[in-house]
């Protein structure tokens, strides 16, 4: 198919998602393939859509927090959408500076432990 759009198997190996992760998606309506028959074909609005929820859950947002950013789009268009995008960025980035500071913490516990063994090896 031309004009932008793009088979089940070409969306999968584009985005590096398996039929059962595409599948999913669809079945939360996050993405609305044109069916003709069996077959699925996705357009530049679907791509979009797909680039936008793989970068979300990268950013550690659950999928119906997704949902429902995408649809104040549909149903109140651009600047509600970016608004709410900035609160459901900046209370991530709160989670995730909370994560690090846990994760460095455990990084340097782990490190204090190694060296204290490293040493109790050493002498002996």
């Amino acid at each position: 198919m031309s004009d932008g759009w793009i088979s089940f198997k070409e969306m999968c190996a584009k985005f590096e998602v398996t039929p059962r992760t595409l599948r999913y998606y669809e079945y939360l309506e996050l993405l609305a393939p044109r069916k003709e028959g069996r077959a699925r074909f996705y357009g530049p609005r679907e791509v979009a859509r797909l680039t936008l929820i793989l970068r979300g859950r990268r950013f550690g947002f659950s999928l119906e927090e997704i949902r429902q950013w995408l649809e104040l789009y549909c149903q109140k268009g651009t600047k509600p959408q970016m608004e709410a995008w900035v609160e459901l960025a900046d209370r991530q980035l709160d989670v995730l500076a909370g994560q690090r500071a846990e994760l460095e913490a455990t990084i340097e516990e782990l490190r204090q432990l190694r060296d204290q063994t490293a040493e109790g090896l050493a002498a002996g």
